[in-house]
């Protein structure tokens, strides 16, 4: 059967069962955009460091991980409660991702900003962020360049390659905390001082660049980035103003670095996405970031005759 790619640029590896460990961290942040004198203004969830194991076969993926105690000692931030949802699917001519995030608790950085002792975290229990979106981006290039390369290892890329990116992005969200999300403290620092809360809709076309660099054969690293400008609207509560219609940025940005040989796999993945939500004012300005760290070893498994009949089912199902 032809190949659906160039295999000169990348191998598949459609009957190999992909084995992973990893540690990784997911996080959806808020900072606001400061002035020229104003401190450096960003609300971070304390969510863990995860350590998990998971398994890779065709299009399907499974991933099971815990924050066990011992890689996330007591450190002053606060309790983040959470359901992060993120999920990222790589097919041969698209790329989509799919975010589900809700968070209570937060702790603002950096250490001391608003506290009187400069060691000690402010924090915010009441500050909460729910948000849902997708985008969906098609690669122009899918034949020599491959996203699941670097991002599942159930292919590698062989030459160095890359595709341009067409797609669009949307998104609804809430920020709500009790009082304003700026401590009293720096209120006359922030023209954002006095906001309780935003909701927010955004919808709009994107476009970007991927590209693999292949360096000595079995080194590689994945840079990409997509672009985003959409009519973003905002319901504001307290501080100047109440409902906004504009336009702003967003971004999607993918950074791999691993080393690839023979059956195994390590590398180092960062996935995240900005947004950008104007207000009553052109200089009120949130930034709202999501995104996961990763690094991640994996091994590439032939199943046995017995294994394989097993997974035939599988095999009529997914592509």
């Amino acid at each position: 059967m032809r190949a659906d790619h160039d295999t000169l640029y990348y191998e598949s590896f459609p009957e190999n069962i992909i084995g992973r460990f990893y540690f990784s961290k997911k996080y959806t942040a808020i900072e606001l955009e400061k002035s020229t004198n104003a401190s450096r203004f960003r609300y971070e969830p304390n969510t863990p460091l995860n350590m998990g194991i998971g398994v890779t076969y065709r299009a399907l993926t499974i991933n099971l991980a815990y924050g066990f105690p011992f890689l996330n000692p007591e450190d002053g931030k606060g309790k983040t409660k959470y359901l992060d949802l993120q999920t990222h699917v790589y097919t041969r001519e698209w790329t989509v991702d799919v975010l589900g995030q809700f968070y209570k608790g937060y702790y603002l950085n950096p250490k001391g900003l608003a506290m009187d002792k400069p060691d000690v975290y402010y924090r915010r229990p009441d500050l909460r962020v729910d948000m849902i979106g997708a985008a969906a981006y098609h690669l122009s290039n899918y034949d020599r360049f491959s996203y699941r390369a670097s991002m599942f290892q159930d292919e590698k890329q062989k030459k160095s390659a890359g595709s341009f990116l067409l797609g669009g992005e949307i998104y609804y969200g809430v920020i709500k905390a009790d009082s304003s999300l700026v401590p009293s403290v720096l209120a006359d620092q922030y023209t954002q001082s006095g906001v309780r809360s935003l909701r927010f809709l955004k919808i709009g076309p994107g476009a970007g660049y991927a590209y693999t660099f292949i360096i000595a054969t079995d080194f590689f690293f994945m840079a990409s980035l997509q672009a985003n400008l959409g009519v973003n609207y905002v319901h504001q509560a307290g501080g100047a103003g109440n409902n906004r219609v504009s336009l702003s940025p967003g971004y999607i940005y993918r950074f791999v670095a691993g080393y690839d040989k023979g059956i195994f796999n390590v590398n180092f993945a960062v996935i995240g996405n900005q947004l950008t939500l104007k207000a009553s004012s052109t200089n009120d300005k949130f930034l709202i970031t999501t995104g996961t760290y990763r690094l991640t070893l994996t091994r590439r498994l032939t199943p046995g005759p017995g294994l394989k009949r097993k997974l035939k089912p599988l095999d009529d199902l997914l592509p």
